[in-house]
């Protein structure tokens, strides 16, 4: 009798922490689940720079009303507002940049946005209103490129592999105006913000303009463009962005796959006729 009380006894003592641990596993489980939910607003913002960037987006939105997700576009018209937003908490994603752009944000911020899939590919390119080959740029000519880290090296880059400049070996997009080795017309490399390129070109021979400010300046890629990146230049991949806490988000994967949907790759093509065409 006194043998089985002491078994029932040290049974309990070992079967009571089991318990313990298995219902605080349960409210752990309950209390994730909340927060998961929590961090899907009935309203999710996704912010887009003025132009390609945003046009698809709003697709991408009314391709989302039919899943049962509303999907707000926040219009930005610079660079660096839309991933500083993002980072605040104030839109939930964005779509505008690429990698580097992001990654160069993060470090000067100290924030921890991450991509979370492809959305549109991007060229830059060469524009003038007044050059048609890199051979015609005039010795001593102004140049425009963009202010922002990368995109500025980019834009050097782009010089570069023009054959107007050279640059130090390895730089590459990390390239700055200190890092040209040769400039044999002596141009001279102006910084502009990049949304200001396209309205330049009245004032410059020739600008690097990334290809979201050139479709919403209405310039033509064909009869403006001279030298532009290949399509697959890593560079040219756009990105869905969202803050590191938000990456298995299954709402922000669902946008992320109606990125890659026939419905979007079709109103791509219809819309921009080749010149921007789908990363997916």
């Amino acid at each position: 009798m006194y043998i089985e009380r002491d078994i029932i006894m040290k049974l309990k003592k070992f079967i009571a922490p089991l318990l313990v641990g298995v219902l605080a596993f349960a409210i752990a489980g309950c209390g994730t689940n909340t927060n998961q939910s929590s961090q899907t607003p009935k309203e999710i913002k996704i912010g887009a720079t003025a132009g390609p960037h945003a046009q698809v987006a709003e697709a991408v939105a009314k391709e989302a009303q039919k899943q049962g997700i509303n999907l707000k576009v926040v219009e930005f018209s610079d660079y660096v507002t839309p991933d500083k937003a993002l980072a605040d908490g104030d839109i939930q994603l964005n779509a505008y940049q690429h990698v580097p752009f992001m990654e160069n944000f993060n470090k000067q911020n100290g924030s921890d946005l991450v991509a979370i899939g492809k959305t549109i590919l991007m060229p830059m390119g060469l524009y003038s209103n007044s050059v048609h080959s890199a051979q015609d740029v005039p010795n001593g000519a102004i140049v425009a490129i963009p202010n922002d880290p990368t995109n500025g090296g980019r834009g050097l880059a782009l010089l570069a592999k023009a054959g107007l400049i050279t640059l130090k070996d390895g730089v590459g997009f990390k390239a700055t105006v200190a890092d040209i080795t040769s400039n044999p017309k002596n141009l001279q490399i102006q910084e502009l913000e990049a949304a200001q390129l396209p309205r330049s070109l009245d004032d410059v021979a020739v600008a690097a303009i990334p290809m979201n400010y050139v479709q919403s300046a209405g310039l033509n890629v064909e009869k403006q463009g001279f030298f532009l990146e290949p399509k697959d230049e890593p560079l040219a991949v756009m990105i869905l962005a969202v803050r590191s806490q938000d990456k298995d988000n299954e709402t922000y994967k669902k946008i992320a796959d109606i990125y890659k949907s026939d419905a979007i790759k079709q109103f791509i093509n219809d819309t921009f006729k080749g010149s921007i065409t789908s990363a997916n």
